[in-house]
């Protein structure tokens, strides 16, 4: 891949499942890229996928408030320490719904995980 194009990393965090998705500059297309369940294969996918900015799904509250979630916090202020790439937040309110309509049955909640961090990603590429 050429130099002067930028990988992404959408993030949907949650709790129980971590979804991810992948762009690159050139295309400017989400994809699915996998479901994880903590910050070490968060950082492991940046450095198999050679990412160089990540996107991540901020909770808000449908009134556009920020979403006082502590857990959500502690893991954005760990992935801080310990990845150096630039990171961006982007409001993430109704992706999950979307990811659902996309991701068809209700049962496979890590394919919805990475639908909707496919969804976060491409949305912040289209207004960027």
């Amino acid at each position: 891949m050429a130099e002067d194009i930028k990988k992404y990393l959408g993030v949907d965090w949650g709790e129980k499942r971590i979804g991810l998705a992948t762009a690159d500059s050139e295309t400017d297309l989400a994809l699915p890229l996998k479901t994880v369940s903590n910050l070490s294969e968060v950082l492991g996918a940046i450095v198999e996928e050679e990412i160089d900015e990540v996107v991540i799904g901020s909770p808000r509250k449908m009134n556009g408030e920020e979403a006082d979630n502590q857990a959500w916090l502690n893991f954005v202020d760990e992935l801080r320490r310990r990845c150096s790439k630039p990171i961006h937040f982007f409001d993430e309110r109704l992706s999950s719904l979307a990811a659902d309509a996309l991701a068809g049955e209700e049962s496979d909640k890590a394919q919805r995980d990475e639908v909707a961090a496919t969804i976060i990603l491409q949305d912040y590429l289209d207004r960027n």
